[in-house]
Formats: C-alpha cells, sequence, structure tokens
C-alpha cells in the first residue's frame, strides 16, 4: 500500500461521523431509540460512508432532511454553485430525525439558530457534568466570549497585549472561514451523530474555527505576555493544552466537527502563527502610528469582507466574516485615536516585565465599575447600530425588510450591516469606552 492510500484511508478514517457518535456515546450522549429506528439499512450505509465521497452521494443524503429548512435551503433558492465539488451548506450537513412519542430531556436547547429556526436535536444525556463542561469549551469560541474577553484584557489588564491578540484573532478566523467556503466539505452526518448544537451547522466544517480559534488565542497568549509579565512559564504550558482541548473536544461532542476537522483547525492555526506571528508588532505599530492608518485599515477589511461573501452561496459564515473583520477594522482604528488623543500610553520597554499590582479594594471596584459601564456602553452602540444600519441597507438596495430573516440574506444587507454594527462596536471597546473612563476617572 503506497502513503497515499494510507494517508486517504487515514483521512477517511478521522472523517468517519461514526468516530463522533461513539465519542458521544462514552460522554454520555445518544439519540433517542425512536430517533435511531427511523433509519432504514440505506440511511445507515450512508451514514457509515466517509464524508470524502462522491459529492451526489453526500447532496442525496442531505437532501432528507425533515426538520426546518436554513436559508441555504431550495426554499430560498440558494443552490452551491454549478460544476463545483462537494455539498451545498446549510442542514444539509446533517439531517434532522424524525422523533416518536418518547420525550427525552433536550440537551441543544441552549442556542438556537435565529437566522434558521433549527434547534439542537433530543438526546439523552447520563453525564451533566461533562454536558456543561463541553457547553463552556464550544462558547469560548462564540461571540459572548468574544465580546467579553477582548475588552477585559484591553480595559483591565494590557491593552497592548489585547490589541495584538485581536490582530491574531482576526487573521486565523478570517483564514479559517474563507477556507471552510474553499473546501466545503458538510459537516458530520446525523444520524448516527447527535447534533447537540446547530448555531453554526450552516456553515461548511473544514477546518474548525473553533480549533483554530481554541489555539491562536492559548498560543498568543502565552506568547504576547512572556517576558512581558512576571510569571512561571509553566503556567503558560499549563494553559495552552487545556484550553486548547477543551475547546477542540467540545465540538466533536457537540456533533459539529470530525475529528479530522479539529485536528486540521490545530494545524492550519500553527503555521498561521509561524507565517504572521513575526509580523504582529509591526501590524500594530503601524495601525497607530501611521498617518493613515485608518482609512487602509477600512479599505482593506472591507475588500476582504467583498472577497469573502463570493466565496459561495448564503450561510451564516457570511455574516460571521463580516462581524470579524468588522470587529477588527473598529478596535484597529479606535486603537489609533486612542494613541493620538495620548488616552493609553503603553509602559516603557526599560520597565519590563511588568510587576502584578497588589490587589485591594480600589483596583477591584474600579475593574468592576470598567467592565459593568463599558460593556453597557458596547451594548447599547451594538443595538442602536443594528436598529440604523439594517433597515438603512434595505432601503438603499430596495430589499424588503419585512422579514429580517430573510432581508440579512443578500450581501448588500449582510455585509454593511454586520460590517458598520461590529465596527462601531470595536471603535467603542478602544476609543469611546477608554475616553468615556478618562472623563468619569476611573482610567
Amino acid at each position: 500500500m503506497s502513503w497515499r492510500q494510507r494517508l486517504a484511508g487515514l483521512v477517511g478514517s478521522l472523517q468517519d461521523p461514526q468516530k463522533v457518535a461513539r465519542f458521544q456515546l462514552l460522554c454520555g450522549v445518544e439519540a433517542p431509540a425512536a430517533a435511531a429506528a427511523t433509519s432504514g439499512p440505506e440511511e445507515d450505509e450512508k451514514a457509515e460512508a466517509p464524508l470524502a465521497g462522491e459529492p451526489r452521494h453526500r447532496e442525496r443524503q442531505l437532501g432528507a432532511s425533515g426538520g426546518p429548512q436554513p436559508p441555504g435551503s431550495e426554499r430560498n433558492q440558494c443552490q452551491a454553485k454549478p460544476g463545483v465539488g462537494g455539498a451545498p451548506n446549510g442542514v444539509r450537513n446533517g439531517r434532522a430525525t424524525k422523533l416518536g412519542p418518547a420525550s427525552p430531556r433536550r440537551a441543544g436547547a441552549l442556542r438556537r439558530n435565529s437566522l434558521t429556526g433549527e434547534e439542537g436535536q433530543l438526546a439523552h444525556v447520563s453525564n451533566w457534568p461533562l454536558y456543561y463542561l463541553f457547553c463552556l469549551g464550544t462558547e469560548l469560541g462564540n461571540e459572548l466570549f468574544y465580546m467579553l474577553f477582548f475588552p477585559f484584557w484591553i480595559w483591565n489588564l494590557d491593552a497592548l497585549v489585547g490589541r495584538r491578540l485581536v490582530v491574531i484573532w482576526v487573521l486565523a478566523m478570517y483564514l479559517g472561514q474563507c477556507t471552510k467556503d474553499i473546501i466545503r466539505w458538510p459537516r458530520p452526518a446525523s444520524p448516527p451523530v447527535v447534533k447537540l448544537e446547530v448555531f453554526y451547522n450552516s456553515e461548511y466544517s473544514m477546518p474548525s474555527t473553533h480549533a483554530m480559534s481554541g489555539t491562536a488565542i492559548p498560543i498568543s497568549m502565552v506568547l504576547l505576555t512572556y517576558g512581558r509579565w512576571q510569571y512561571p512559564l509553566i503556567y503558560g504550558l499549563i494553559l495552552i493544552p487545556c484550553w486548547c482541548s477543551l475547546v477542540c473536544l467540545s465540538r466533536i461532542y457537540m456533533g459539529m466537527h470530525s475529528i479530522l476537522d479539529v485536528i486540521a483547525g490545530f494545524l492550519y492555526t500553527i503555521l498561521i502563527l509561524a507565517i504572521f506571528y513575526p509580523f504582529v508588532d509591526l501590524i500594530d505599530n503601524f495601525n497607530q502610528t501611521h498617518k493613515y492608518a485608518p482609512l487602509i485599515i477600512i479599505g482593506l477589511h472591507l475588500a476582504l469582507g467583498i472577497f469573502s461573501f463570493t466565496l459561495d452561496t448564503w450561510s451564516t459564515s457570511r455574516g460571521d466574516t463580516a462581524e470579524i473583520l468588522g470587529s477588527g477594522a473598529g478596535i484597529a482604528c479606535g486603537s489609533h485615536f486612542t494613541y493620538k488623543m495620548g488616552l493609553t500610553l503603553d509602559p516603557p520597554l526599560d520597565i519590563l516585565p511588568l510587576a502584578r499590582p497588589p490587589i485591594s479594594v480600589t483596583l477591584l471596584g474600579k475593574a468592576i465599575l470598567r467592565i459593568l459601564i463599558g460593556m453597557v456602553f458596547v451594548l447599547v452602540v451594538r443595538d442602536i447600530m443594528k436598529r440604523i444600519t439594517i433597515p438603512l441597507a434595505c432601503k438603499i438596495f430596495n430589499i424588503p425588510c419585512d422579514d429580517v430573516r430573510k432581508a440579512r440574506q443578500h450581501m448588500e444587507v449582510e455585509l454593511p450591516y454586520r460590517y458598520i454594527t461590529y465596527g462601531m462596536v470595536g471603535f467603542s471597546i478602544t476609543f469611546l469606552v477608554p475616553y468615556l473612563f478618562f472623563f468619569i476617572g476611573i482610567s
């Protein structure tokens, strides 16, 4: 057997949805017996087939979905590009199953996809501590975590490290999302996999961007802070595998990715860091100091967003990519104006590494105030911009706005809504909120 055949066999084995189902079963998750009984021999054969197989086979399988149809379905006339291999996105990435009279506890309803109407499948969960642990792990790659994590770093810990973490996060997530839409591999088939979370089910599967984020953030934290802060290196060496393993395993547990997806996401992130990490300081310094940095930042991020919107049919990936780029552009532009106004100054190099300040009531009180006031301000900005941009884009491009979910499937609405809204969120995090802190005396 040649090395190519062995490699193909290994890829097929790691992509097998049965392995995901066995891992779920090992962790105490299984589909109701009534759901398993609905799949005939033909369906079992399809479920066991590797997902890297013939594209038409996958499309026949995916078309059998009996659940709510997402924006990528025939109902919304969003087919895959003709002549291109691979399955279209949407619930075709895993079929919904018809459940019998049994009413097991719904374990996957924590997150509901407001754009597609999908919910997690009914499932028997026998190990609830593991379930909540992996729910926490999957949240480490979701918007709520990012909305809390990056502002906390920038407002309370180290603005320089926070800004540079954002640069790395934007690079990794953008390249990951675009790669998904180029490779176009579907999610693990269901059955046999139980879909506990479907929030990103309309996206393609390879590579796992959760795994990429869960790899890029902890590694970058250690690289950026070691030598700048005083702490034993062993802390960072413990943090990286724990964080990365939790996020990667949570995606398999939730039924969203195959083993191959998370391994590819991990390795892809290592490659991205090896190429781009040496330039992070240069990028951050340019964002802060160059005279025309805001114009270049906005133009570049907008061009990248337009490019990503042309890769494939609509899915939640389009909005996620625009949201990432908008946030990155807003944070970079905000850091430029913050630097010009002298609101936050990075400590001089000669005093590094930074010693941990003594914990006091005043220090904790200011940190809590900054988080509470800052997050309220950011959420208000996000809500205002959302209410303005969607109707305005619909009016400008003459798109019906009575159904927001369908309106947001148009690039003319989704791109400006996500880009402008989250651009203002990012700008608020690095400029408006620090200015507010300075004004009220808690900076």
